[in-house]
């Protein structure tokens, strides 16, 4: 067996930005610093409050899992942050001798979500793209910034090597079924699941 020229999984990705409503989101891969923040987003609705813990052992479960994650090639946990340049009061010198103010960066988590490249050897042996715990949250809703992450979702799934998108969702989370349907994905099959716990 010969090892490919082409890295595995998403080892190549980087960082991107969306711009939207005068805007700017950065799309990046998560850190494990990231992670308190996105309990917070998978437990900001009626469902994640109930389902994400909040004690030291959930915590201490939640980087394990950040660990799995990040360490295998196929998975993509992804941090959008909103990035806000502001001027600072003080000036930098430009080529010509003028000034001008300075800008900073600074940046505010505002969602997430995973993705996993599903080699199969179904479908003439594609691979799937899986798309979970997505979450955008309060300070970014309304801009179509879930519509924009989906989108750029799907290509960074093809430039991946993806050649179907799939994702679940709670039978009780009617309004996400309508947004995923405009998005065109079908309820094609039955999603079925067995706690092992």
């Amino acid at each position: 067996m010969t090892e490919s020229a082409t890295p595995a999984g998403f080892s190549a990705f980087v960082e991107e930005t969306i711009s939207l409503a005068d805007r700017k989101f950065l799309v990046r891969r998560a850190t494990e610093t990231d992670v308190p923040q996105l309990v917070s987003l998978l437990r900001d609705d009626a469902l994640g409050a109930g389902r994400e813990g909040s004690g030291s052992n959930e915590a201490a479960g939640y980087q394990h899992a950040f660990g799995l994650i990040d360490s295998d090639p196929n998975q993509l946990l992804v941090a959008v942050d909103e990035v806000t340049d502001s001027a600072d009061s003080a000036a930098e010198p430009r080529a010509d001798g003028q000034s001008q103010p300075s800008r900073t960066a600074s940046t505010a988590l505002v969602g997430t979500l995973q993705l996993t490249l599903i080699p199969s050897l179904s479908r003439r042996g594609s691979t799937r793209l899986q798309i979970e715990a997505v979450r955008i949250g309060p300070a970014a809703q309304g801009l179509g910034l879930g519509t924009a992450v989906f989108d750029w979702a799907h290509d960074c799934g093809r430039r991946f090597g993806a050649s179907l998108a799939q994702l679940t969702t709670d039978k009780s989370r009617a309004d996400a079924q309508r947004f995923y349907a405009r998005l065109g994905y079908e309820a094609s099959h039955e999603g079925l699941k067995l706690d092992l716990s």
